[in-house]
């Protein structure tokens, strides 16, 4: 299983009890893919500009898009441009994978409001790998999943992550959220102001 597949899997698992910004996730997603491809040597940083590798598939259909998307001519893409063209929509696209591959299901049944048609994660070894990999902590996950709201948001990037790659993609995901949150607070004070004209204020 790769970072961002266990990451989807986690988020799904808690957002039954809170809920999660799909925005957030689609950028913590984007940064667990650049994880997961320099594992696969698809990719390396220069600074924080993606070089890319020779493409070999990495036997995940999601991973392999991502490879394949990758920007091949100098002078390259930064890690924070990375995130916002590759996370666009990029949550839906695992959730629907996550159910494509059957580790999720929609909910059936009379008593169950049509309303909440949302896929569910079944039971699975993927999921109790993604369970314990959370539970233990493990830093990449707590990190990412810490930069899509979920769990305790860390203070500092973990000893364990203090390498030049770790540190580049976690600053570019936090600013990344940062700069999200930053124009929802904007489009509420615009919707506050515009509501406030409408009514006469």
């Amino acid at each position: 299983m790769t970072t961002a597949r266990d990451l989807a899997i986690v988020a799904l698992d808690v957002a039954t009890d809170t809920p999660v910004e799909q925005g957030d996730l689609s950028l913590a997603l984007a940064a667990a893919e650049v994880f997961d491809l320099v594992e696969a040597k698809a990719l390396a940083l220069d600074g924080d500009r993606i070089l890319p590798s020779a493409q070999s598939p990495t036997g995940d259909r999601l991973l392999d898009e991502a490879a394949a998307a990758l920007v091949r001519q100098e002078p390259y893409e930064s890690v924070e441009d990375w995130l916002w063209r590759r996370g666009r929509g990029l949550s839906a696209a695992y959730v629907e994978d996550l159910e494509r591959v059957g580790l999720t299901a929609r909910p059936r049944g009379r008593r169950i409001p049509l309303r909440t048609g949302r896929s569910v994660l079944v039971d699975s070894a993927a999921r109790r790998a993604a369970e314990e990999r959370r539970a233990a902590g493990e830093p990449v996950l707590a990190a990412l999943a810490a930069a899509a709201g979920i769990g305790a948001e860390p203070a500092e990037i973990p000893e364990e992550l203090a390498g030049d790659t770790a540190t580049t993609v976690l600053a570019a995901v936090g600013n990344a959220v940062m700069e999200l949150e930053a124009v929802r607070q904007r489009r509420q004070i615009e919707d506050a102001a515009f509501d406030n004209v409408w009514r006469g204020y």
